[in-house]
């Protein structure tokens, strides 16, 4: 049996109708069920929040995952195989502000709010930029709104979020798509297995795994 991680969200809406062209179905409930057989023998689903997927696969709760590049780059991924840029789901992470804003004062470092704190801090570290990193867990455009932060660091897709909000992109970070990953030990003992979906999904893609 090989297990595939699924972020929720964009990557999932994504991740279906790649699967069901390579003739994966799920063979459940997708909206309610957490662990989802498909149509496919010896291959089921872990619906789970995109943060999550990482662990789950480095852990060898799943034998692969799909989520996205931001996901990888703030876990680290050190711990797992990334065999595959799926080219899906894609977007950007950026650094926005309140159009217009005045700079911060000059007594107090850039206010950053963020549910990406390492890339983050990385990222102004480069710049040579001491920031205060605030972590959020959604709704980040409402920050510079009320004053919690000077610019926000998160992804972006057609930016019509951040122009509803008054908010504009400044830099972009990194482009984002959705990845691959492999349990290390899996890909040992399945390798098989596993070679098998990489070079299914790669061929789906248009990739070399």
């Amino acid at each position: 049996m090989i297990t595939l991680a699924l972020s929720k969200g964009r990557i999932l809406d994504d991740s279906l109708p790649l699967l069901a062209g390579m003739g994966v179905e799920p063979a459940g409930d997708i909206g309610r069920l957490l662990r989802v057989p498909t149509t496919v023998d010896g291959l089921q689903l872990l619906i789970i929040r995109p943060a999550d997927v990482p662990t789950y696969v480095a852990y060898g709760a799943a034998d692969m995952g799909i989520t996205g590049k931001d996901v990888l780059m703030e876990h680290g991924g050190q711990d797992l195989y990334e065999p595959l840029d799926l080219g899906i789901a894609g977007c950007r992470l950026s650094v926005a502000q309140q159009k217009d804003a005045p700079p911060p004062p000059a007594q107090r470092r850039l206010r950053v709010a963020t549910k990406y704190p390492a890339l983050t801090r990385a990222h102004f570290a480069r710049q040579d930029a001491q920031v205060e990193i605030i972590k959020l867990y959604g709704s980040m455009e409402l920050a510079p709104l009320v004053g919690l932060a000077d610019v926000i660091v998160d992804l972006v897709d057609t930016g019509n979020t951040l122009k509803a909000n008054g908010l504009v992109e400044t830099e972009v970070i990194a482009p984002i798509t959705a990845r691959m990953v492999v349990n290390k030990a899996a890909m040992k003992m399945k390798h098989v297995e596993i070679r098998g979906w990489l070079d299914r999904f790669a061929a789906a893609v248009g990739g070399t795994p």
